[in-house]
């Protein structure tokens, strides 16, 4: 049975409200006439925009890039920035203004950017808010049904997977104190994070962005100990010029199809950048803009290579922090309550309810042991664990109609954005918004790039709606 068996239009069930399934619901919206469609999104959090990453209420998480290029809707950029403005939203918060004048809200304050935008949707219930998850799903005829956590059913005739990254994973090396109460293995456990005593030794496993976020929190909540943040390569993010610039590169009139090809002319771009007195940021803006037509050119063993060989070198120079944010970390560099390590960690016990690990150094053959009051996992998320963490998209993968890209980033998808099956097939009515098509589609971690596509998205299901109303015509 499906949704119009039920005396309904069709359902396009969107499971997650956060911002690559608000952004899908609005923009689908803004496309259907009056009545063409239901639109529910199944979100467990109170209002829709906000997700794992704009719900937060620490003020010391901030955007990662300026309000002005940040926006709900492609080709307007000053969107969020025009609403800062006309909202008054950071009016109490004299910290937003960076020293070169640029806008870094706090997180949540963008969560209500777009929660703002989908309100006359919601009033006019051409947008449906279910506020649960979905536990599992069911095939029903041509459509679906969707067992809610609640207990409660919901019946649709497309699915639009946009649900957030699973967690970290926990490193091997870590899993023999899996159970101490002083590994904080989810940094999105606030109890854990509280936990963290003024002078406590912090481990940090993990140097980018959430490793950032963690320390400022520790930071602002009084911390006032020793962190080691550690990693295999000891990166750590990087910050955002001082002087905003135009990209700089073509990568994509003559799209390499070698990694080290590419890398190579992304290294001379910077040389050359440089010798006309330009950093190497606007370089990577070209290289973030021209993304995905890069990434889809490149051969699948090349794109595997990409992400064994440069991913962690890529991820901190394209994922900068707020400068709020950088001046705590070299803050406390300079003060001697922050280090940061290249190493791996090849063992850990629990020593008299401290947890002590043993560390190789990179390119050393020695180890060493250091013993800590915390250690907080910020590893980023484990995207092929999605099976393993999500159980409605387990029984959609159980059941062979998504699967895993090649690259393991997230869920295959084909050029309209459909999920592929375990066939190889597209799933007709099952499409994937944001990060998690991101194997498939190429850079999607930015604003911009997910607003853009959940646009396509959006668009793709319009005329998937409209395909099966001409076959309901033509049937009757």
């Amino acid at each position: 049975m499906s949704a119009r068996d039920l005396g309904r239009g069709p359902v396009v069930a969107i499971i997650g409200g956060g911002f690559s399934g608000a952004a899908t619901a609005f923009h689908l919206a803004r496309l259907l006439p009056a009545g063409a469609a239901d639109i529910v999104v199944v979100e467990p959090r109170e209002g829709l925009g906000y997700g794992l990453a704009y719900s937060t209420a620490d003020p010391s998480h901030r955007i990662n890039v300026p309000a002005s290029r940040m926006t709900l809707i492609s080709g307007q950029d000053s969107h969020f920035a025009d609403w800062l403005e006309q909202t008054g939203a950071i009016l109490d918060d004299a910290e937003a203004i960076a020293a070169n004048g640029a806008l870094y809200p706090q997180r949540r304050v963008f969560g209500r950017y777009v929660e703002s935008y989908l309100q006359p949707f919601l009033f006019g219930k051409v947008i449906r808010h279910v506020r649960s998850a979905v536990a599992s799903v069911e095939l029903s005829g041509q459509g679906y049904i969707l067992i809610l956590a609640d207990g409660r059913t919901l019946a649709a005739d497309a699915l639009v997977i946009a649900a957030t990254h699973p967690p970290p994973a926990l490193p091997s090396a870590l899993r023999s104190v899996a159970a101490a109460a002083r590994l904080v293995a989810n940094p999105y456990d606030l109890g854990g994070l509280q936990a963290i005593g003024r002078d406590d030794q912090v481990l940090v496993v993990g140097t980018g962005l959430t490793s950032a976020d963690i320390i400022a929190t520790l930071d602002r909540n009084g911390h006032r100990s020793r962190i080691v943040a550690l990693s295999r390569h000891g990166y750590r993010s990087r910050s955002h010029a001082v002087l905003p610039g135009d990209p700089i590169g073509d990568f994509i009139s003559l799209p390499s199809r070698s990694a080290t090809v590419m890398l190579r002319r992304i290294r001379a771009t910077i040389l050359d950048a440089k010798r006309r007195g330009e950093d190497w940021h606007p370089v990577l803006d070209a290289v973030r803009r021209q993304g995905q037509i890069i990434w889809q050119a490149l051969p699948l063993d090349e794109q595997r290579r990409l992400v064994r060989h440069l991913r962690t070198l890529w991820d901190v120079h394209r994922f900068r922090i707020a400068p709020q944010v950088a001046d705590v970390l070299d803050r406390r560099v300079a003060e001697g309550m922050l280090a940061y390590r290249a190493a791996s960690i090849v063992g850990a016990e629990q020593v008299d309810g401290r947890i002590r690990v043993t560390l190789r150094p990179r390119r050393q053959p020695t180890q060493t042991t250091e013993t800590f009051d915390r250690v907080v996992v910020t590893t980023g998320p484990a995207h092929a664990d999605i099976f393993r963490t999500n159980t409605a998209i387990a029984d959609l993968g159980r059941m062979g109609l998504v699967r895993l890209d090649p690259i393991g980033l997230g869920l295959a998808t084909d050029s309209q954005g459909r999920a592929v099956s375990t066939s190889g097939r597209p799933t007709d009515s099952i499409f994937v918004s944001g990060p998690l098509a991101r194997g498939s589609v190429g850079e999607l971690m930015g604003i911009p790039e997910v607003t853009a596509h959940a646009e396509r998205i959006a668009a793709e299901i319009h005329q998937w709606l409209g395909y099966q109303t001409a076959l309901r015509r033509k049937a009757s």
